[in-house]
């Protein structure tokens, strides 16, 4: 609601209530300079007025095709300057030129001593409050020593009269917020500088196409610890003294623009504001984001022929992104998204006073540089209920969905009133774009070659498999590399309230696979299928493996039906939030009312759960244990040995160990699987031999990949071929000799493993 100035010269203003914000917005288009309190007397001057004018404000921003913005706490600096200085102008009485003139003793000093006190009231005290004080301390001390050496009584009179008067200006001074943060750094500090002034005032900077505001000054005392670059966005990690929070600081190449760009832009996005993306649109989105793209890169294009700017293809790519960001996209967040080593984005309410937050995958928790707003909020949220299709209201407070962008995708949670009553609040659950492989976990440390190997001969043995673990414990992710290891020949169906999954990915490989998605727990009044009977259908969809993305509700009776019916024939496997075996089995059982019987169907449990370092600063995902569990009990299975680690966490040498039940060949469910293939039944030694082959050829290509430089190997897109070949190899040579003799499948998959980076070389 704007409530003055009509005006465009600069230092007009209106007045923008948004609920509790109000904000005093500057118009400084037509201004010389770049407007900034820190740097520019003038504009701190000016600013002082329009507040005496406006009254009490909570923001700041000044509008010159970027909008800079200073918060509520450096708005309440300026503000108690401006108050400060009101009050000194209305006291007619504060310094009066007459009163000193009747002390004739006074007279030869007067204009000296007026005009110092006038200049540092009406102009210094405005435009530069700091160089005020600095002044008026020198002008004391100056003044107290004359005092003191002088022996003529009038005029100490006198001087004590001009001292009584600095001082009556220095107090309140030194009341302010801005003085006693400032007092530190002053020693040495000269009127008209604004050094200082740099290291309190901070405007946050964003187009005037945006919503997000950004903080694009570094932080003068940050020690930098890293610095990479995200397609064009550059991206520093500061250490900031005194905090145990590590700054992550973006800088987007909208930020960087000419004025002519900005411009272009500006006019693109009204022109593209137009068009409304229809809801039959959002269930589209990549189909949507290549209309819009198509039809961006043409206006843009005409923009610049219009107006005769030499601007190369490439640039009108970058502005093409840029525009489509911020019209059907969603801003920063995306490019956020497309950062591989973030991992958790979580955007707090109230919107416009508190920063994104992040877990970085070096750096762990990170306050970032990003401010979103509330118009940015509100656009999120209703763009998410048309690609979602489900509701977010006040009998809807909470909503679980996806959201997939050019190079990443994420699962998201959002809360609103009235279940958050200060506003709408956001988690972003950051997934790869491929598949996360064994491999890749063995080189990030979270599972050893050993584990890999077990895992995969568990695969490939049509376990029933819940991989459990608190949050960010990387469950999700884990199954992700488990379905990759299926041979390629089954068909997979997965079920999912929110698609985390790889899905597209493995079908883009030539997986048979099948992707559900079913009603979310929380959700109520959505058309979406019950997971339960989501459950129930794949069990008439013929013979396939079960994937169930995440166990939360009732659908845990119908998975536990599903493993009693696949069990010893089809992989069935999902992820549920436990901390221990006995964890899962309490959720399952207690939680969510499975017969304690149904949950014998359960044949391994592999436990994620983050390893912290002992100054609490420092996590890292690990397996912490891979069980298996045993059928002979009634009542309690950790009372009645119904639980037997296989693999267990040990943080001395920061790995899995293998259990003395493993090494020595006592776990029944490898002898379950054994006993369905004839060359293994009876023969632990053989057992074991596969499950070291398989480690061996995992290890291997991890170290390969490490000495020839090529991470891609580590990739689905070379894991499902290497697991293929392994398969054809192993089957060639049972053929040949009669038995899995390893050392020739070894021999034979080592050659052509070799063969095939040498074609991907020569390429």
């Amino acid at each position: 609601m704007a409530l003055f100035g009509p005006s465009k010269k600069p230092f007009s203003y209106e007045i923008i209530r948004e609920g509790e914000e109000i904000i005093l917005m500057v118009d400084l288009e037509e201004y010389p300079k770049i407007p900034s309190l820190e740097d520019d007397p003038v504009c701190m001057s000016k600013t002082c007025d329009l507040l005496i004018e406006a009254g009490r404000m909570t923001k700041i921003v000044f509008t010159q095709k970027r909008n800079y913005e200073y918060d509520y706490y450096q708005t309440t600096l300026i503000q108690e300057i401006a108050k400060l200085y009101q009050q000194l102008t209305k006291r007619k009485d504060f310094f009066s030129y007459s009163g000193l003139l009747e002390d004739k003793a006074c007279s030869r000093n007067i204009n000296t001593w007026y005009a110092n006190v006038q200049n540092i009231i009406s102009n210094l005290l405005r435009s530069d409050p700091l160089g005020a004080y600095v002044e008026l301390t020198r002008i004391t001390r100056e003044e107290k020593i004359k005092a003191q050496k002088s022996l003529d009584e009038n005029f100490i009179r006198c001087e004590e009269k001009y001292i009584k008067t600095l001082n009556s200006l220095i107090l309140p001074l030194e009341k302010t917020k801005l003085i006693s943060t400032a007092k530190p750094y002053l020693a040495g500090h000269k009127v008209g500088s604004r050094e200082v002034y740099r290291r309190i005032f901070s405007a946050s900077i964003r187009p005037d196409f945006m919503f997000t505001r950004l903080m694009a000054a570094y932080p003068s005392d940050g020690e930098e610890l890293s610095s990479y670059s995200v397609g064009d966005t550059e991206i520093t990690i500061f250490q900031i003294p005194d905090s145990v929070q590590y700054l992550y600081h973006m800088m987007p190449p909208e930020f960087k623009l000419s004025e002519e760009k900005y411009e272009i832009l500006d006019t693109a996005r009204k022109i593209m504001a137009e068009h409304k993306p229809t809801k039959q649109e959002f269930f589209e989105p990549e189909r949507m984001r290549e209309v819009f793209s198509k039809v961006g890169s043409d206006l843009i294009e005409e923009l610049v022929s219009y107006r005769n700017l030499k601007i190369s293809d490439k640039e009108i790519e970058e502005l093409t992104r840029i525009l489509v960001r911020y019209t059907v996209g969603f801003g920063l967040i995306e490019v956020l998204l497309q950062d591989e080593k973030i991992q958790d984005i979580s955007i707090n309410s109230p919107m416009g006073e508190i920063p994104m937050f992040i877990v970085h995958q070096e750096f762990s928790d990170c306050k970032t540089n990003i401010m979103p707003t509330n118009p940015e909020a509100e656009s999120w949220a209703s763009k998410l209920r048309l690609i979602s299709g489900r509701p977010l209201d006040e009998a809807n407070p909470v909503m679980d969905t996806e959201l997939r962008i050019p190079g990443a995708n994420a699962r998201i949670a959002v809360i609103a009133p009235p279940l958050n009553p200060t506003g709408l609040a956001y988690s972003f659950r950051r997934h790869r774009d491929k598949p996360w492989t064994l491999p890749l976990f063995i080189k990030n440390q979270m599972i050893t070659p050993l584990a890999a190997g077990m895992l995969s001969f568990l695969i490939d043995g049509s376990r029933t498999m819940l991989v459990a673990g608190t949050r960010s414990a990387g469950k999700t992710a884990l199954l992700g590399s488990l379905l990759v290891e299926l041979m390629r020949k089954y068909r997979i169906i997965t079920i999912e309230d929110t698609l985390e999954l790889p899905v597209p990915a493995l079908r883009n490989l030539g997986y048979n696979i099948q992707s559900m998605k079913v009603a979310a727990a929380l959700t109520k009044g959505t058309t979406e299928v019950p997971a339960d009977e989501g459950i129930r259908t794949t069990l008439r969809l013929g013979d396939s493996a079960l994937i169930v993305g995440e166990i939360r509700s009732k659908e845990a009776l119908a998975l536990y039906e599903a493993m009693r019916i696949g069990a010893l024939a089809n992989l069935v496997a999902g992820t549920i939030h436990g901390a221990s075996p006995y964890g899962v089995f309490d959720r399952v059982v207690n939680d969510l009312q499975v017969p304690r019987t149904s949950f014998k169907a359960t044949d391994i449990i592999v436990v994620a759960n983050p390893i912290r370092s002992a100054d609490g600063l420092h996590r890292w995902r690990r397996v912490t244990q891979i069980t298996e569990v045993r059928k002979h009990w009634e009542h309690d299975p950790l009372l009645e040995n119904g639980f037997v680690d296989l693999m267990k966490y040990d943080s001395k040498t920061d790995q899995l160990q293998p259990s003395d039940d493993l090494i020595n060949g006592e776990s029944e469910i490898l002898k379950g699987i054994a006993g369905n293939v004839k060359e293994w039944a009876g023969s632990w030694d053989a057992i074991w031999e596969n499950i070291l082959l398989r480690s061996k050829m995992k290890e291997t290509l991890v170290k390969l990949s490490d000495q020839v430089k090529m991470p891609s190997l580590l990739e689905s897109d070379f894991v499902i071929p290497c697991n293929d070949q392994f398969h054809c190899i192993s089957d060639k040579i049972k053929k040949e000799v009669g038995y899995l003799d390893s050392k020739r499948i070894f021999f034979d998959w080592n050659q052509w493993l070799n063969r095939s980076i040498k074609k991907i070389n020569m390429r």
